[in-house]
């Protein structure tokens, strides 16, 4: 690790200290940038400054909004005391309690201005003081025009008393007001300073980014016309390199014409002999028999031997079955063999597929064996795809086989099968399961011919997923496996959108 950084600090020190037309773009880009996070920086700040300000103006506003209608409530409240007392009647008092609780809001408003800026206490304790003066000059006229004594009520009104107390207040909040009305006037004037401010370093930023940008360009146009010559000379190394790739890949494609020529004779050759010793093996299990019948015979007249009762009808049988099981087994792996080899040579033709419908119809092909189960496969629609048909089924059946076969019987299973298009002309297909998962030490393995994974409890030679990804790799996708011990596995197909088949029965 030490080693790795020495090199790349020293590299980066001869980057900076050689001159070059990258070093110099760097530097300039650099700078760019760090002048658009100033300008990005010192924008926010102001942006901030501004809306604090505009917070504290809405909040002024606020104020003198409650100062009125704390007298706006108090002059409502008057006139409904007024009528109340020249009419007796006690509707007149209903916007008198109104009044009186459309103030109370306002006058703790108030009080939260005068905490929050202690210049305006005085002012507050003034209006308070007041606003309770004549609170309580119209309860007593209003109480005693209650009680009948609406004489005093009356007398009480034009000794002047409440007009009093009602100009003091309504000069109050007037003083009151004007000191918010300056204060706002102040903050008004601030807040369009910074928004100069803001549009001034904006303006500078933007002229400065047009400088670097137009110095920009001159370089990459610099920059370009060196990659043009660069790329004159790679062309003339790489006239003679695709002749080259050309005659390699012609190679290739012959070498692995022959290999699967060779696996195709071979597994053709080896069923020859295995033929003759299934043959062979049928005849010795009817010897057996007739030898058995023999001896059934004989049995009937004297005593046979032991031994060659137990050799015809135990051994002879037990090693006949094992002879057969073998060449069964071994009949299987030919057949595999001949099927990789005869995919390997199949053209391949591609055509527009229906991929939901296709999956649909594999999944009701097994729905005798996940209905058995208590199982349920869910097909989701699926991106249209280009390839060829033969060999999208085969993977997928494949895949959903196994699903089917490794599920867990501990728990109802399900089989979801999804897909959507991805960036850059691919489309990616998931086969999930919840059965017996599969260990991370075995996720790679399971993809290699006659290799198998977990319990060896279901039926198979280990051909199936060496198959699949055989066929994925032929049109041209990949294959990869997530899955976990007892949760269940998760099979990705990625495939390109549309197939293209350079020669015959190869993609490209």
């Amino acid at each position: 690790m030490i080693p790795t950084t020495r090199r790349q600090w020293s590299r980066f020190q001869n980057f900076v200290r050689t001159p070059s037309l990258a070093r110099s773009m760097s530097a300039t880009l650099i700078l760019a940038f760090g002048l658009l996070i100033l300008v990005n920086a010192t924008t926010f700040v102001m942006i901030q400054r501004t809306a604090a300000v505009n917070r504290t103006i809405e909040h002024d506003q606020q104020m003198r909004r409650a100062s009125r209608t704390t007298l706006i409530s108090m002059l409502n409240a008057e006139t409904a005391q007024r009528g109340f007392l020249l009419t007796g009647r006690g509707d007149f008092l209903q916007p008198y309690r109104i009044a009186r609780e459309e103030m109370r809001p306002a006058l703790a408003l108030l009080d939260q201005a005068a905490v929050a800026d202690p210049a305006l206490r005085r002012a507050v304790d003034e209006i308070h003081r007041l606003a309770g003066l004549k609170w309580a000059e119209m309860d007593r006229t209003i109480s005693l025009a209650a009680q009948g004594r609406i004489g005093q009520s009356i007398q009480t009104v034009r000794s002047g008393e409440g007009k009093r107390y009602m100009d003091d207040l309504r000069i109050a909040i007037e003083a009151f007001d004007v000191l918010k009305s300056g204060k706002i006037a102040d903050l008004q004037k601030r807040s369009e300073r910074f928004a100069l401010l803001t549009v001034a370093m904006n303006a500078i930023a933007g002229v400065l980014v047009i400088l670097l940008a137009l110095l920009s360009a001159w370089m990459v146009r610099r920059y370009v016309a060196e990659i043009e010559r660069a790329r004159a000379v790679l062309d003339a190394a790489n006239a003679s390199l695709e002749d080259k790739v050309k005659e390699r890949t012609g190679d290739l494609m012959r070498a692995n014409e022959e290999i699967q020529r060779f696996a195709y004779i071979v597994s053709h050759d080896l069923r020859a002999p295995l033929v003759n010793v299934m043959g062979y093996t049928s005849e010795l299990e009817q010897a057996g028999k007739v030898i058995d019948k023999a001896i059934q015979e004989a049995e009937k007249t004297r005593a046979v031997d032991a031994e060659v009762v137990t050799a015809v009808r135990e051994d002879m049988p037990e090693a006949i079955g094992f002879i057969r099981a073998s060449t069964e087994k071994m009949d299987r792996l030919i057949n595999a063999i001949l099927k990789l080899s005869r995919e390997g040579r199949r053209n391949l033709l591609p055509e527009t597929l229906d991929m939901t419908a296709m999956a649909e119809g594999i999944a009701k092909s097994v729905h005798h064996q996940t209905e058995a189960s208590g199982a349920r496969i869910e097909v989701q629609p699926l991106p249209e795809i280009e390839s060829d048909r033969i060999s999208m089924e085969q993977i997928i059946g494949n895949l959903i086989d196994n699903a089917v076969k490794y599920l867990d019987h501990d728990r109802p299973g399900e089989i979801v099968v999804t897909g959507e298009d991805v960036p850059g002309g691919w489309v990616v297909y998931r086969i999930a399961d919840n059965g017996r998962g599969i260990a991370p030490r075995d996720h790679e393995r399971i993809f290699e011919l006659f290799r198998r994974s977990g319990r060896q409890d279901r039926a198979g030679e280990g051909l199936g997923l060496a198959f699949v990804r055989n066929s994925v790799r032929r049109l041209g996708g990949t294959i990869d496996v997530q899955s976990e011990l007892g949760k269940g596995s998760t099979f990705l197909l990625k495939f390109p959108k549309r197939l293209i088949v350079a020669e015959p029965g190869v993609a490209s």
